[in-house]
């Protein structure tokens, strides 16, 4: 960081750390059963992901095609079926196998049928033996495939959040994102999402879209807000390479970074107004909304076992995955390579994690958090102090006020304004080997 001016505040989205591409193919190909034979298994997260949306979204940087012909989900889905037979033997049975949080995320998972899904959440439930209805389940949806008869199957296997990306409700913005959709369209899947009786509806907008005013933005707002969503996610534009988007040429100025700052505090201060509770930058829930469920997942220590070609999957001392791309062809080749894989017993893409980034890890996922880091919990699991460990970042988000210096005793806690350059202040966090490793990463 420069000593003399602050990150700029959208540097990257930190949702995992190391960034996927820090990822490089693992020359052992290490075996499953290996990798998870010490590790706690009582508490993992269970991610399936569907690769398959009807549009690509202009900003969007996922993991996914257009479309799925030649009956490429059925072929998909045989391969998750086996990849899970795979990994469900590799963690075997000398010591209690249980999940306690779920998701179908992508892509787009409702692109696929309701007996599709019904499918899903068999391979989730009988080769995995996840118990969807006794434990928190997210599905990712948009509008267009929030279909009843999709919905339906979803409530009765125990999804207790859906999540649709709206983005926004003016036409002409969404047309900007190059996500073409009808306010109609919107409100009805809203409506038939509401109708399903899952208890979590999520709304995910956008804000820094080309033109987006505060009034534009607050027309958006107030939108969600009519169908009181149990939780909101405000989203920062991005434009990145090989994206819809990104082929328009670099727009991510300081003037660019000016309108989403602003942006984000209309939000947030509206979003507040209105009942809501900050849980992070981008998360906002409900303050009466009722509770999900036990969920004893804790995302800095417990592991996540990824289903999918574009899934990760997290144990202490190894982050893996498969080859990642953002180019249309590239993500093609990937996924029929994945859909004629028959042996999935080996980890074949990843990066491993030291103690260091263990602590970078814990620190990132915490801090990033409005509510904040327990220092015990740190010390107690690192044997160390944040500050020691980190004094340089720590004094350094000090001075640029983004710590809580009212924070009570025994808790880091970023203040209000650290909040808001979370996209900034995270990647500052990462280590010099993850920088070098992504800086060298060939997009494709």
């Amino acid at each position: 960081m420069n000593a003399h001016q602050p990150p700029r505040p959208y540097t990257s989205y930190v949702y995992a750390y190391p960034h996927k591409t820090a990822y490089r193919p693992l020359p052992d190909r290490p075996a499953l059963t290996g990798l998870w034979a010490g590790e706690p298994k009582d508490a993992l997260s269970l991610y399936l992901h569907i690769p398959f949306c009807e549009v690509r979204c202009g900003f969007c940087n996922l993991f996914t095609r257009i479309g799925a012909p030649d009956e490429l989900t059925t072929r998909y889905l045989d391969a998750l079926d086996r990849q899970a037979t795979a990994v469900r033997d590799a963690l075997g049975d000398a010591s209690p196998v249980r999940f306690a949080t779920a998701a179908f995320g992508g892509g787009t998972p409702t692109y696929l049928t309701a007996g599709e899904l019904e499918r899903l959440c068999d391979i989730a439930e009988r080769r995995m033996g996840a118990d969807l209805r006794a434990v928190p389940l997210s599905v990712e949806s948009s509008p267009a495939t929030a279909t009843a008869d999709r919905l339906a199957v979803l409530a009765d296997r125990g999804a207790t959040r859906l999540s649709l990306g709206v983005q926004s409700f003016v036409e002409a913005e969404a047309r900007a994102a190059v996500r073409p959709q009808r306010r109609a369209d919107v409100e009805a899947a809203l409506g038939r999402i509401r109708d399903s009786g899952v208890p979590v509806l999520n709304i995910d907008l956008i804000y820094g879209i080309d033109g987006q005013t505060e009034a534009t933005w607050r027309h958006s707002l107030d939108a969600a807000l009519a169908w009181r969503p149990e939780e909101l996610y405000l989203y920062p534009l991005y434009i990145r390479p090989l994206t819809g988007l990104g082929r328009l040429g670099p727009a991510a100025d300081r003037a660019w970074d000016e309108q989403r700052l602003r942006l984000y505090r209309y939000g947030r201060d509206h979003l507040l107004g209105h009942g809501y509770e900050q849980v992070s930058m981008r998360m906002f829930r409900r303050a009466d909304a009722p509770p999900q469920g036990p969920d004893d997942h804790a995302c800095q220590t417990d592991g996540m076992i990824g289903l999918g070609c574009g899934a990760r999957s997290y144990t202490s001392s190894l982050h893996y995955s498969f080859d990642y791309a953002v180019d249309m062809r590239e993500i093609r080749a990937i996924i029929d390579a994945y859909t004629a894989t028959a042996d999935f017993s080996r980890a074949e893409v990843g990066r491993r994690v030291d103690s260091g980034e263990a602590r970078r890890r814990h620190l990132l996922q915490s801090l990033l958090q409005a509510e904040g880091m327990p220092l015990d919990g740190y010390a107690e699991r690192f044997g160390s102090s944040p500050f020691a460990d980190f004094p340089a970042e720590l004094a350094r988000f000090e001075a640029l006020g983004w710590l809580d210096a009212d924070a009570p005793a025994g808790l880091l806690r970023l203040s209000d304004e650290g909040l808001a350059h979370s996209d900034g202040l995270g990647p500052e966090l990462f280590s010099s080997g993850v920088r070098a490793a992504m800086a060298a990463y060939e997009a494709k």
